[in-house]
């Protein structure tokens, strides 16, 4: 499977994902510039790591969110999430009306939920099952 995905990662990077990469580190930077967002700006930086390598990688929940990702993503749906939401949907029909584009039609819409909400998310490896709970601290005690 490390092949098949590498190989499906290399040609996503050449197809979609240097472009979405790039525009998503450019609004990380406006974010970043404009001081008060820079927790959107961050979260940018991660979803473009996210957009140059998808294949092997999946988005979770994080358990130590709390209400201030809730309220920043609210911000972040009305300003950029429905408009980058439905851009990944209009690729993802796109890439699925042939079946060698499958696979990266499937890849943009794993990448919905990250780009609707980014705060309170985390990208992990596909083959992680709780990315958030730590095995050597025992909640019962």
């Amino acid at each position: 499977m490390g092949l098949v995905r590498t190989l499906l990662n290399l040609v996503w990077l050449l197809l979609s994902g240097l472009w979405m990469a790039l525009g998503y580190a450019v609004a990380g930077l406006v974010c970043l510039v404009l001081v008060v967002t820079i927790p959107w700006g961050i979260a940018c930086f991660r979803i473009a790591a996210y957009a140059l390598w998808p294949f092997g990688r999946r988005v979770a929940p994080r358990r130590d969110a709390g209400l201030a990702s809730g309220a920043g993503n609210v911000v972040w749906l009305v300003f950029a999430g429905i408009w980058l939401t439905l851009g990944h949907i209009a690729a993802g029909v796109g890439f699925c009306l042939t079946v060698v584009g499958i696979p990266f039609g499937i890849a943009h819409f794993k990448m919905v939920p990250v780009s609707l909400t980014p705060l309170g998310r985390e990208i992990v490896r596909s083959d992680t099952a709780y990315p958030s709970y730590r095995w050597d601290r025992n909640p019962v005690a």
